[in-house]
């Protein structure tokens, strides 16, 4: 690139310099790279002006220096290789000056001059070397900073120093005792570890050294003499930086020094250095000094070593102990550097140090066991030769910390453990406790609770991570250590079976899976186990009760079901021979049903049943009646293990039932019976039911032995309250006696459930009843759940008899009759135990049998049941808490209602199955309806689920046996329909079910078959789905269907009972209901009303009277159509009370106008009579705003508004469309022009009416104009002016305009054929004396002259005229909106534009001089309109008039106003085609080339893309190809551009096409330095900084450098960082 001007380069760097220190970072920064840049072109030019910088400004703020100095280092880092000597010569000197200028240590100015020193030295040692030792004379203390120079050249340039270092040294020593102050003591320390570690590299490195002959002793004389001072005068220091430093220094230093000295010192320098960890908290540096030592010494077999090591270890172990926090990086490393200290250790004194470590675990601090853990872990990975022989003491040693209860120690001990495993330890004598102690830990229990908080402790060890730890620990030990398998297999079988390590059942099955298998799959023999010989295993039959039961509770303890099932099965031969092809079969199905379920998911009965068939099948295919017996007595011996498990226990007594139905020794089956009954904990619901089931099933193979056994221990100790059997359960904790009855009574129940049928019935009466009735009169609650529970067990175990053998059950009735005494007894408000839904279940089985129950009876038990359970509060409710109940959580709650519910419904079915007619019906359904109204949402759902059952089940079951009528349809109907339209989904869903049951019902009656389906009733399905959606329309139309399939189906001797039934459902206590009451009243009288004339007036007078409190709306529909047939009759007195009305309408008085909708003819008359009120009544009265102030306010005149709300009312009515289509164009004339009169119109006041101040009275205009649209289906006119909120534009004063325009803008799109009659109807209003509708209307012209479909519908020269009249208007936005229109000529119809070219010219030209253009608006917009015009003109008409309108718009290139620079521009490009060729012209565009370039980064976007357009229009013009292409392949509207990148290229080629120009260009550009826009004036230095970095030394005269450097220096002080950091960044181009 060119030089240029030497002057130029200077000022511009100088004024860098100056900005160096700018308070914004970024534009520092800027100035940075620029200086760097220019550095980096003329390396000598600008490190001379630094230079200069600083010597002539020696006060300079220290910052400011230093970002010069960093700037010089810069350079001089980057550019050493091209920099004079001379200049080097002088910045050494310059950047020595400044290091030391200042006594004092100033350390960010000194730091910075001392790297440049560094910064040189990497090439030109030798100078630095000379000018630093210059300043670093023998017998003078040294600046602080030439010592920290020569540290860290030694590191920056380890060849290069090493060589001065001996001589560095020999003048050092004297200076160390000259240092009185702490901070030069520590340079000199911090250089002396600099040095020795800079040596030590060298020497390791001397291959590539540059003198080879360099060795260790050349320095250890010189190293020792500083180490004297060092150790012995600094080292004691009160200031513990020097200490620390010291402290690392001798470390490094120790390698350099003689053997024999060294040896000397040895006893005094570790524990000088231990001392230090007392005294500083930087122990990683610390360690890492004592570890050099220590490598010192080992590495030349030291001697003195160890007498040290007492203290060593000491301090060592301290150190090891310390907390490790893996976020704290030092802790980490100083960790592992203590580390390698052992190790050192260990390799000289191995015994000594295991038996130090071994002690210390004695320790019981948990800080210091975990360390001592994690030194022998580190030894028995690092150094196993020589741990060979201590692995006996290790494993006895490990036992001490493996008690310890910390989970810190925990963990470390499972690290060494899982390093021991590796090594081999734990086949060895003592090894089977470490996996003792790894699987105790996979069985922990989690330590936080959900609702706790974890503590901030870093180093916490929870449970969880623990048990992780543990089980990832088993499962490599399974897996990775292959000589483990013996140890492990079988031996892990017995952690299965006790219960405290249940939670580590998982883990435990997975590692035996893994390792049975490998073992069965190699045919290994140890595969099978010899359980005589394993005497601390479980036996078999344990292990498959274990297994089994886990099984049962699949999600419990970490999902111990599937591989508890897995296990057994690769057990099967160890268990039993026989068992394995059963479980070949069984297992893996049920192992694919538990993969695809959860804990929600999976049917826990089913899954039960299946386990017990499982388990069944297993003991028929084993034939062995011992092995079977054995397993019985297991089993029941096992059963205390789960005494804190009582599910698992329950399942446990079934598995017992279940094997004894297998066992034929009876002897065994009595004594087993007697252990469970006698050991239970009867205190326990759970495990009552278990007993009771586990006797049940066993009763299925042995009865009598079960009954004989009941009846014994019924008899036994056990009921007698003696002293006796007292002493006998006192370790029973006091059992009640209840407590064991019910157990008995419970087994009775479930023997009777489960014995063969043939031989149970019998025995019912004397035996079982007998035992059990005699606890009828109980109060005790156990008892009673118990004794309802059993009845119901033989109710449905002689029920499943009675299919086979009739039975007449004379003690049905006095069963009933207890039962319904235990729900009489209960509390009625609330729920809190099952004896409802037992007693309900429990007389179900009983109604079933004979003898059937007489009307009374039947009429209590249902009365009883139905209060009893409908009328419970919710089951959100949550009950008051007595003394001495438990509270039952919500889900249990919800449940217990669930089923109190399914049981009352089961047992109205079992009623109504005694009596399937119309009348058993009506019996039931009496005790329910009265439910069906209730106020409360549950009592309602309770009640139609109920019903809805109960029909369902009576269609099911009815059989027609002659044609009986279903008299109670009506009735039933009247009482459901209503429903339908409950605010309850659930409610509406039932009631739709009941009426399609009761329609399917009266179908069978009507003597149809039950196959045929009915069109009509099959329809009500689907309006199931429309009732799930809560819009009312949707419901009316629903309920109307329903009504029409009723209607239909319907007897006409019931219709008046379901009118009437209706009315009352009018006032329902739902208002939905009362809705669905009205609509299927209404459609009924539509579909069936001549039958019922006479009640007509009584209907109406009802509704009538109803009307004012009834506030649904379909009610009110309702109404609607009376008010109808009144104004077909009296319109103008309905008329004239509606208008009457107080404003604005109530809902009522609307809905009135509305219904007046519906009938064409009527609309009409109405439509006719308020457009003529509007023509002829003044719209508004000015009124003054108050006596105080002054100022008109336009207040609306009643009657016009009155009627415009009427109208708006009556064109909602759908109906009215057919008289709105007629009149369509004078309605919308007539609105468009009222709407107009109404903007910022006040509504009148009313004082008895206080909500008339609400009424927007354009609101209503625009409102009553919208809905016209909607009648005349101008659909897509609708979404256009939604989507371009054109409604809130036209109803306020100041969008009005936009809004009309965007009106006629969508009519002129979509509804073209309609405007002709339109234009007809607005023009008399442009002669109008209001002049807001004269806006209006020009408004709405002078839009539809942007659209061709003028010219299509010969509209034009109406319009234009109308344009051509208004342009000398009074009012100024109507003359705006004229010039608008007739510039919007030349868009729509640009055919025209030449015809009317004189008018259109003379008009723009006038517009854009207007004097009263308070805004510039008509301005503006004759500039906008002239741009358009200007596409259509002959060149003729305009040629002569381009220059002079160019320079007419020039002044508005810079407007402040946004629309005016805007319009401006556009018209700019719009001109650029009339001027072609001319040279004239071609001057005009480079003119404002500039102006369009620097807008490209107008803040206003509109400005953005009006400049890409007019210089994509006017490129042609400009004479060069490379520009015109350039402009017109960047600059589109709607991409972005890369102006930096723009600029660049568009000066390139400036620059070769133009080169003339370069100084008209330049001298523009920099005018636009006092822009008022930042984003501009930043634009203009950015382009001349690519004008200088493009241009060549030949083109360089046509630029005024004076010029653009004064005026980049100004802005590199401009108060917008942006513009700053432009001009710094141009400077960058000096050069």
């Amino acid at each position: 690139t060119a030089t240029m001007n030497d002057t130029d380069v200077e000022q511009v760097t100088l004024a860098l310099l100056d900005a160096a220190n700018d308070k914004d970072s970024e534009v520092q920064d800027q100035v940075r790279k620029s200086m760097l840049t220019l550095g980096k072109q003329q390396p000598d030019r600008v490190l001379a002006m630094c230079q200069d910088y600083l010597v002539k400004n020696p006060k300079l703020v220290v910052s400011h220096r230093v970002v010069i100095l960093q700037t010089i280092e810069l350079i001089v880092g980057c550019r050493i290789e091209e920099v004079s000597a001379p200049r080097i010569k002088s910045i050494i000197s310059l950047a020595s000056e400044e290091m030391t200028r200042s006594k004092d240590v100033v350390p960010d100015w000194q730091q910075a001059a001392s790297n440049i020193l560094v910064a040189v030295g990497n090439k030109h040692i030798n100078d630095i070397m000379e000018e630093i030792l210059s300043k670093f004379k023998p017998g003078v203390l040294p600046h602080f900073f030439v010592v920290q120079t020569l540290a860290n050249l030694s590191d920056s340039n380890v060849y290069g120093m090493v060589p001065f270092l001996n001589a560095i040294l020999g003048t050092m020593l004297p200076m160390l005792g000259m240092a009185k102050q702490d901070n030069m003591k520590w340079v000199f320390s911090s250089a002396l570890c600099h040095f020795s570690d800079s040596i030590l590299e060298y020497l390791a490195n001397l291959d590539k050294a540059p003198d080879p002959t360099v060795r260790k002793d050349t320095f250890s004389s010189e190293i020792f003499a500083a180490f004297d001072i060092l150790f012995n005068n600094w080292l004691q220091s009160r200031e513990p930086k020097l200490r620390l430093t010291v402290g690392e220094a001798v470390g490094s230093m120790c390698h350099l020094m003689a053997s024999d000295k060294l040896e000397e010192q040895l006893p005094r320098i570790f524990p000088a250095i231990v001392s230090l960890y007392k005294k500083n908290t930087e122990h990683y540096v610390i360690s890492k000094s004592l570890c050099h030592v220590l490598e010192a010494s080992v590495n030349m077999g030291s001697r003195v070593l160890e007498t040290q090591l007492d203290g060593l270890l000491l301090a060592l172990h301290q150190q090891v102990s310390a907390p490790v926090d893996y976020s704290d990086p030092p802790t980490v490393k100083n960790h592992n550097e203590v580390l390698r200290c052992f190790s050192l250790l260990a390799s000289s004194f191995p015994d000594r140090l295991v038996m130090y470590v071994l002690q210390r675990l004695e320790n019981s601090n948990e800080r210091s066991r975990t360390g001592s853990l994690a030194v022998l872990r580190h030894l028995i990975n690092s150094s196993s030769s020589t741990m060979e022989s201590k692995k006996l003491l290790i494993l006895a040693s490990i036992r001490q910390p493996m008690a310890d209860h910390s989970n810190k120690v925990k963990k470390r001990v499972v690290q060494v453990i899982s390093a021991m495993a590796h090594h081999g330890y734990l086949e060895l004598e003592g090894g089977e406790l470490l996996v003792r102690f790894i699987v105790q830990n996979c069985a922990l229990h989690d330590t936080y609770q959900s609702h706790q908080r974890a503590t901030s402790d870093p180093e916490e060890v929870t449970n969880e991570a623990l048990r992780t730890m543990c089980d990832s620990t088993l499962h490599l030990l399974t897996t990775t250590v292959g000589r483990l398998a013996d140890v492990l297999w079988p031996k892990l079988l017995y952690y299965l079976t006790p219960s405290q390590f249940s939670n580590a059942t998982t883990p435990l099955c997975k590692s035996l899976i893994v390792l049975g298998n490998k073992k069965k799959s190699n045919q290994e023999p140890s595969f099978k186990i010899d359980f005589t010989q394993e005497v601390n295993l479980p036996s078999p039959q344990t292990l498959m009760i274990r297994l089994l039961v886990n099984a049962a509770f699949p999600f419990n303890s970490r999902g111990h079901g599937p591989p508890s099932l897995s296990l057994l099965q690769i057990l099967s031969i160890n268990i039993h021979p026989k068992t394995e092809t059963v479980w070949e079969k069984e297992i893996p199905p049920l192992l694919s049903l538990l993969e695809e379920s959860t804990a929600e998911s999976l049917d826990k009965k089913k899954w039960d049943e299946k386990l017990l068939e499982l388990l069944s099948q297993t003991l028929t295919s084993i034939e062995d009646d011992k092995w079977v017996c054995q397993f019985a007595a297991e089993a029941t011996r096992y059963l205390s293990t789960y005494n804190n498990a009582l599910e698992e226990k329950s399942f446990l007594y079934r598995c017992i039932g279940v094997t004894l139905q297998q066992c034929f020794n009876k002897e065994v089956v009595k004594k087993q019976l007697q252990e469970v009954l006698l050991a239970a904990r009867h205190n326990d619901a759970i495990e009552r039911e278990g007993v009771a089931m586990g006797v049940g099933l066993c009763a299925n193979s042995h009865l009598e032995g079960a009954l004989a056994k009941l009846d014994e221990f019924g008899k036994s100790d056990a009921f007698k309250k003696s002293p006796s059997i007292f002493n006998l359960l006192k370790e029973r904790n006091e059992v009640e006696v209840e407590k064991v009855k019910s157990t008995l009574i419970l087994c009775y129940g479930h023997v009777a459930l489960n014995a063969p049928p043939e031989k149970i019935l019998n025995r019912i009466d004397q035996g079982i009843l007998r035992c059990i009735s005699k606890h009828f009169n109980t109060k005790d609650l156990t008892m009673k759940l118990s004794l309802i529970q059993s009845v119901g067990l033989i109710a449905k175990a002689i029920s499943r008899c009675v299919k086979k053998q009739g039975y007449i059950f004379s003690r049905k009735q006095e069963l009933i009759t207890v039962m319904l005494d235990f729900i009489k007894s209960e509390q009625s408000d609330s729920l809190k135990t099952p004896v409802r839904p037992l007693v309900m279940t429990t007389c179900a089985n009983l109604v079933s049998l004979d003898p059937p129950l007489s009307e009374n009876e039947s009429f209590d038990l249902l009365k009883v049941c139905v209060n009893g359970v409908f009328s419970l509060p919710p089951d959100t409710h949550t009950p008051e808490k007595t003394k001495d109940e438990e509270i039952l959580d919500p889900k249990q709650r919800k449940v217990l209602y669930k089923d109190t519910l399914a049981a009352l419904q089961e047992l109205l079915r079992s009623i109504l199955a005694r009596d399937p007619s119309p009348d058993g019906l009506q019996g039931i359904f009496k005790h329910i309806e009265s439910w069906l109204g209730s106020v409360h949402d549950h009592e309602r759902e309770r009640a139609i689920t109920a019903t809805s059952n109960l029909l369902a089940y009576y269609l099911e079951n009815l059989t027609v046996k002659c044609m009986v009528s279903f008299h109670n349809l009506g009735a039933l109907l009247g009482r459901l329909s209503p429903r339908c339209s409950d605010p309850l989904p659930a409610v509406r869903a039932a009631a739709v079910n009941c009426i399609y049951t009761l329609l399917s019902i009266q179908l069978r009656y009507e003597g149809f078959s039950l196959d045929y389906r009915d069109e009509g009733v099959e329809g009500l399905l689907t309006l199931k789905e429309a009732l799930e959606n809560p819009d009312h329309s949707v419901l009316y139309k629903t309920c109307s269907d329903l009504t029409k399939v009723m209607s239909k189906r319907l007897p006409q001797q019931q219709l008046t009972t379901l009118v009437f039934m209706l009315f009352e459902g009018l006032v329902d206590s739902q208002a939905n209901c009362c809705r669905a009451s009205s609509v299927v009243l209404n459609t009924l009288l539509k579909n069936r009303g001549a039958a019922l004339q006479d009640l007509v007036p009584e209907m109406l007078e009802v509704l009538h009277v109803r009307l004012q409190s009834i506030t649904e709306e379909q009610v009110r529909v309702a109404v609607g159509q009376t008010v109808l047939i009144l104004a077909s009759q009296h319109l103008q007195t309905v008329i004239n009370t509606l208008v009457n009305q107080p404003l604005p309408y109530d809902s009522w008085t609307s809905e009135m106008w509305m219904a007046m909708g519906a009938d064409p003819i009527v609309a009409n008359q109405i439509m006719e009579m308020v457009m003529e009120k509007l023509v002829i009544t003044a719209p508004y009265v000015d009124k003054k705003e108050s006596m105080m102030r002054g100022g008109m306010t336009k207040v609306a005149t009643n009657q016009p508004l009155a009627m415009t709300c009427g109208l708006k009312e009556l064109l909602l009515n759908g109906q009215s469309q057919e008289p709105a289509l007629s009149l369509f164009p004078q309605l919308f004339a007539c609105l468009t022009v009222r709407l107009g009169a109404s903007v910022g119109v006040m509504p009148p006041k009313d004082n008895n009416h206080k909500h008339s101040s609400s009424l927007h009275v354009a609101g209503v205009a625009a409102e009553a104009l919208r809905i016209l649209l909607a009648r005349a289906q101008l659909d897509e006119v609708m979404k256009r002016l939604d989507e371009d909120d054109a409604w809130d534009a036209m109803k306020e004063l100041n969008t009005h305009v936009t809004g009309v325009t965007l009106l006629a803008r969508a009519m002129a799109k979509h509804a073209g054929p309609r405007l002709p009659a339109i234009v007809e109807c607005l023009c008399p209003y442009l002669n109008n004396i209001y002049e807001c509708q004269r806006i209006t209307v020009t408004a709405f012209f002078s839009e539809l002259l942007n659209h061709h479909v003028a010219t299509e519908l010969m509209l034009i020269d109406v319009l234009m005229n109308n344009m051509m009249e208004r342009i000398s208007d009074p009012c100024c936005t109507v003359r705006m909106l004229a010039v608008r229109g007739l510039g919007n000529l030349a868009v729509g119809s640009p055919g025209k534009v030449n015809k009317y070219a004189k008018e259109l010219l003379a008009a723009m030209s006038s517009g854009m001089e207007e004097k009263d253009d308070p805004g510039k608006l008509i301005t503006l917009e004759a500039m906008s309109g002239l741009s358009k015009v200007l596409l259509h003109l002959d060149k003729n008409n305009v040629h002569l008039l381009v220059v002079y309108i160019f320079m007419k718009i020039r002044p508005f290139l810079e407007s402040d106003n946004d629309d005016i620079r805007c319009a401006s521009i556009l018209l700019m490009g719009n001109l650029s085609k009339f001027g072609s060729g001319e040279q004239v012209f071609k001057d005009q565009i480079h003119n404002v080339l500039v102006s369009l370039l620097l807008h490209l980064v107008d803040p206003n976007a509109q400005v953005v893309k009006a400049c890409k357009y007019a210089m994509r229009v006017c490129a042609p013009v400009v004479g060069s190809e490379q520009i015109t292409a350039m402009f017109q392949n960047h600059l589109h509207e709607d991409k972005s551009l890369h102006y930096g990148e723009f600029i660049n290229d568009l000066t390139k080629y400036l620059i070769q096409d133009f080169p003339g120009m370069l100084n008209f260009y330049h001298i523009s550009v920099v005018q636009f330095f006092k822009s008022n826009w930042a984003e501009v004036r930043a634009a203009a230095a950015m382009f001349i900084g690519f004008l200088l970095g493009n241009i060549q030394q030949e083109h360089l005269s046509h630029l005024n450098m004076g010029t653009i450097s004064k005026g980049l220096v100004v802005l590199l002080q401009d108060p917008d960082p942006v513009v700053r950091i432009k001009a710094a960044e141009a400077m960058g181009h000096f050069h």
